[in-house]
């Protein structure tokens, strides 16, 4: 006899709808980038996406990997929490890097993730064996879990993927608590993550961008939520680096607050 789940049930009765808004590439055609959106309404159980099949392709995931490389982190007590510093191994005359030289220095962890400052999620990455990573990433079912990049940086080098669709699925999971990390774990992240609050509403959210094989890959992945309801979301922006254009990095968040404007989720 097959026993079914109270869960599967309680899904069959409650399907998620799948709402297509082609009219979102308008945002992405202004910005001069190919891209695609996926959110879920959590309430009702809802996934919007700009496409039906760019939303399902998996690109590097870029800085959107700190979330989850946080979390691994903390879990193996790599670090012990979003205060532990992260010795700076290059050289002390920081004025020798000419890009950003203010984030080539010892910092929290904490501060390593708001920056983006990729060095330091490097060294911790050093720290912890492949095998340690490919175990949870297959846990959370995190993207296609090739690991078969030789150098530390692999979610910004090499054929790791992970589709916006993936980074919502993931994301869901994380507000959920429904991760093989314990909830004080959990909860540090979710607090990092906080990128904008107020009284209505609290962003909390990653940006990611890799130049891999001279290609732009340009991520906003996040969640907001409001007094009575939730939005997750991913962003995903791609453009040939031949076509550089000023306002890539920007075009992330520009798009994606348009998006959530036609929503009503954000004014």
């Amino acid at each position: 006899m097959t026993v079914i789940s109270f869960d599967l049930l309680a899904q069959a009765r409650n399907p998620e709808k799948k709402i297509i808004r082609s009219d979102f590439q308008k945002y992405f055609d202004e910005c001069h980038v190919k891209g695609a959106v996926a959110l879920y309404d959590n309430n009702k159980r809802a996934w919007i996406l700009s496409d039906t099949s760019d939303t399902q392709v998996a690109t590097l995931p870029a800085s959107t990997f700190k979330i989850i490389n946080m979390l691994i982190a903390l879990e193996t007590k790599t670090i012990k929490d979003e205060n532990s510093i992260v010795q700076w191994p290059g050289s002390t005359d920081t004025l020798k890097y000419g890009y950003r030289p203010d984030i080539y220095k010892n910092i929290s962890v904490k501060e390593a993730f708001t920056v983006s400052a990729g060095w330091a999620f490097i060294e911790l990455a050093k720290k912890i064996d492949r095998s340690v990573y490919r175990k949870y990433l297959k846990a959370c079912n995190y993207g296609n879990v090739d690991l078969s990049e030789s150098g530390p940086d692999f979610w910004n080098f090499g054929p790791m993927g992970i589709s916006p669709i993936n980074q919502v699925e993931f994301l869901k999971k994380l507000y959920d608590g429904n991760l093989p990390f314990s909830k004080r774990n959990m909860d540090i992240v979710k607090g990092v993550m906080i990128s904008e609050q107020n009284a209505d509403y609290t962003v909390r959210s990653k940006t990611g961008w890799t130049m891999a094989n001279q290609i732009n890959t340009g991520w906003w992945i996040g969640y907001v939520e409001q007094k009575e309801n939730v939005y997750f979301f991913a962003t995903r922006l791609i453009q040939d680096r031949k076509f550089n254009s000023p306002d890539f990095s920007s075009c992330r968040k520009a798009i994606t607050r348009k998006i959530f404007k036609d929503l009503k989720i954000l004014p």
